[in-house]
């Protein structure tokens, strides 16, 4: 299966709601040759398994097409170990779409399109023909026939009906109440005792189920801005922190990872001032990021990028570098120059390999080129997982020995410090025995700040309009929207939250960071992220804004996720791997004005270590969507600051205190403060 399919016209968006093409079947199609693919996903189906693979694949399609499919499905699962339906491939410009093209009944169903073209954009998707928008496996959905039926039940919907979701397969349309969300997604909902890595790859061979990532399966990723904004804050807060500096003109930041959300990083460094240097295994995703200007340059010769990043320290450049290559090679050789020299050429390093899934591809090991490791991947998964492991060792070595030296590493939520512990790494904290607890900080816990428990978290919106003059001016409603709150007597923690935010969205437009559609992110916290959604829906109502806005989050915030490795790590009264937040923010979300929620087993640190939601809502400027939205995004918020409250934390009860000064109805329980010694005493400890 290497051969291009025969072209064909493009279809127009009428013809893509028309629904799953079987009369007649478009003409055979396999893999592009030009685009990105994924790795072949590896499982160990029996026969009968396999056979169950295929029947699954088979249901969707009327059974005089079978005799046709069943041949090109088996060999699609033998050779790149799923089911794609690449014949089903969908000739069209693959894009968010203005929302007034989009032959509906109601714009909600428009924004979900809107949403879920965007999410397969090959400008933004890391491998469009397998439906995968991000972080090597994120998938907006399982196969295409399941992208050809959403598309024609969201054409058909009405405001009294929702469309069920369940792991990217469409259950239908059900009856409902205007009042409801007309989309509910599950993504990777299993039994718990049946969520291993195994598991999950058993039950992706046969079709039953996803890993959605976060906003890949919830339909609301904006490309690399997505983690832009939160790349930036990062780095800033480590030289802050760690470097004792504001300003990180000639220091360097070494890194891994341009495929998706890691696209970033480059861009983040050159707004921070610093010298990004970044690796990337593969070619394609290393020139895409170049090409789209978010790398500034690249080399595959390791004497020359040092040189380069020699030569940019001298100059104090802020600038990006790609290194095609593997990471470990740069930090090896970064120990080779400082045991030869005694220069240190690197302050900050981080890694944003999808070591979530570190043995399907995510984490390529130092032994193998791109191509073989993909080859080993297919044909002898163990022996990857082997090198894989070695790899990680290797790279932890040299980490380790050039922050002996004053490196500043940091784990930037992957799982990558986790995967490199279970490979028998040195990452452990010798201080503690806290299984939570390594050698290297967290990003969230340790350098960001305690932002979550003062309600800070990834806000976004989507400017449906696909028109670049509605984002700048939704960029100056916010601004002014942050600038009125900052004018208040506020805490100090709060007011440099928001004056970062402010320099964050004043500055937004020229770093020219839209990648599909129109879309922006700003950290804000409760007040500021309702304040900015009134804003928003009152421009659309006045005219201001040509089209409706769909706002949204990243899954990674105050309340969207429980994951002990990363936005709960720390939660220290026993509680981070429990998930009673993410599931009540699903739910709350939904009765309180969702346009669609969405609720992920898996995302960031991987399949089974953590649970998380999200949700779409579309300002159309009436008073119901503004009512919608005050109602939703103040639970959306204080669902989490309460939790963390309640966990012990000072900020978190500091914050929500003010929001129950702010609205009488929020009674939150908050704890007593019980007397370690105490404690103690009374369980003979002293």
């Amino acid at each position: 299966m290497q051969a291009k399919g025969p072209s064909r016209p493009k279809l127009t968006l009428k013809e893509l709601c028309g629904g799953l093409p079987v009369s007649p079947l478009p003409p055979l199609r396999t893999r592009d040759p030009s685009i990105a693919h994924a790795p072949v996903r590896t499982h160990n189906l029996s026969p009968k398994q396999k056979e169950r693979a295929l029947t699954n694949a088979l249901r969707y399609f009327p059974n005089p097409c079978h005799r046709t499919l069943a041949p090109e499905f088996a060999e699609e699962l033998r050779v790149f170990g799923h089911i794609y339906m690449y014949r089903f491939f969908p000739d069209i410009d693959m894009r968010a779409y203005p929302l007034h093209e989009y032959p509906v009944k109601t714009n909600k169903a428009a924004a979900v399109m809107h949403m879920i073209m965007n999410n397969l954009d090959p400008r933004v998707a890391q491998f469009p023909q397998e439906l995968v928008t991000y972080g090597g496996n994120g998938c907006v959905f399982s196969n295409w026939a399941q992208f050809w039926l959403v598309i024609h039940y969201l054409s058909v919907m009405t405001e009294e009906q929702t469309l069920v979701m369940y792991s990217g397969h469409p259950l239908g349309l059900f009856p409902s109440d205007p009042r409801s969300p007309r989309v509910i997604v599950t993504n990777g909902m299993v039994i718990p005792n049946y969520s291993s890595k195994d598991n999950y790859d058993e039950m992706f061979a046969l079709g039953v189920t996803m890993y959605g990532q976060m906003t890949a399966g919830s339909y609301c990723y904006i490309g690399p801005q997505g983690i832009v904004h939160g790349t930036t804050l990062t780095v800033l807060n480590a030289g802050r922190r760690y470097l004792g500096l504001e300003n990180l003109a000639g220091r360097v930041l070494i890194t891994s990872g341009l495929g998706g959300m890691s696209g970033a990083q480059a861009k983040a460094a050159v707004i921070c001032g610093c010298i990004g240097v970044v690796a990337e295994m593969s070619e394609e995703a290393l020139r895409k990021r170049h090409d789209q200007g978010w790398l500034q340059e690249f080399t595959d010769d390791l004497d020359t990028l040092i040189k380069k990043i020699r030569e940019a320290r001298a100059k104090k450049e802020a600038t990006s570098i790609g290194y095609r290559g593997n990471v470990v090679d740069v930090w090896e050789r970064l120990v080779a120059e400082y045991e030869a020299t005694g220069d240190l050429l690197v302050e900050l390093g981080t890694d944003q390999t999808s070591c979530h899934n570190p043995f399907g591809g995510g984490y390529c090991p130092v032994q193998l080129s791109y191509q073989e490791a993909e080859e080993m991947l297919a044909k002898d998964p163990s022996k990857f997982k082997t090198l894989v492991q070695e790899s990680l060792r290797r790279q932890i070595t040299a980490i380790n020995k050039l922050a002996d030296a004053g490196l500043f590493f940091w784990d930037y939520g992957n799982a990558f410090l986790l995967e490199a512990r279970r490979a028998g790494a040195d990452v452990s904290d010798p201080k503690s025995e806290d299984p939570l607890t390594f050698r290297y900080p967290s990003y969230v816990q340790d350098i960001m700040g305690d932002i979550f428990s003062l309600g800070f978290g990834p806000f976004r919106w989507v400017c449906t309009s696909g028109d670049s003059a509605d984002l700048k001016a939704t960029d100056e409603i916010a601004y002014n929207v942050l600038a009125t709150i900052c004018s208040e007597d506020l805490p100090k923690k709060v007011q440099q939250q928001f004056a970062d935010n402010m320099r964050w969205i004043k500055e937004a437009g020229k770093h020219e960071m839209v990648v599909g559609s129109q879309a922006r992110i700003l950290y804000s916290d409760q007040r500021g992220r309702v304040k900015i959604a009134q804003a928003f829906n009152e421009a659309v109502r006045d005219g201001r804004l040509k089209a409706p806005v769909v706002i949204s989050r990243d899954h990674h915030d105050v309340s969207g996720t429980d994951s002990p490795f990363r936005e709960t790590s720390n939660i220290y009264d026993g509680s981070a791997f429990t998930a009673d937040m993410a599931v009540q923010n699903f739910v709350g979300d939904a009765f309180r004005g969702a346009t669609w929620v969405a609720l992920h087993n898996g995302g960031g640190v991987g399949w089974g270590e953590v649970v998380n939601g999200g949700f779409g809502l579309l300002l159309d400027g009436s008073e119901d969507s503004n009512y919608r939205a005050t109602l939703m995004l103040n639970w959306d918020v204080s669902n989490g600051v309460a939790r963390r409250a309640w966990s012990g934390n000072d900020n978190a009860q500091d914050t929500i205190a003010r929001s129950m000064a702010e609205d009488a109805r929020l009674k939150v329980t908050l704890p007593n403060t019980a007397d370690p010694a105490l404690v103690a005493r009374a369980l003979g400890h002293r």
